[in-house]
């Protein structure tokens, strides 16, 4: 799954350990999440659409949609 996470969180100038500490998770946790290696749980995602005060889908987004519209 595609996301911004990165960009949202340089934005912000937050580094991977501000953004764990305010989603309550490991900066390896963080890390895995924008470098994709690591899809977070629909709770997590929530935590984290919360913070951005933004919608899921403006933060995670499907590459196999982006492909078949």
């Amino acid at each position: 799954m595609k996301n911004r996470l990165r960009v949202l969180r340089a934005e912000r100038a937050w580094s991977q350990q501000d953004l764990a500490e305010r989603l309550e998770v490991s900066r390896q946790s963080v890390n895995a999440i924008e470098t994709g290696r690591y899809d977070p749980s629909l709770p997590l995602a929530f935590r984290i659409a919360d913070l951005f005060d933004m919608p899921i889908e403006a933060i995670f987004t499907n590459p196999a949609k982006e492909q078949n519209p």
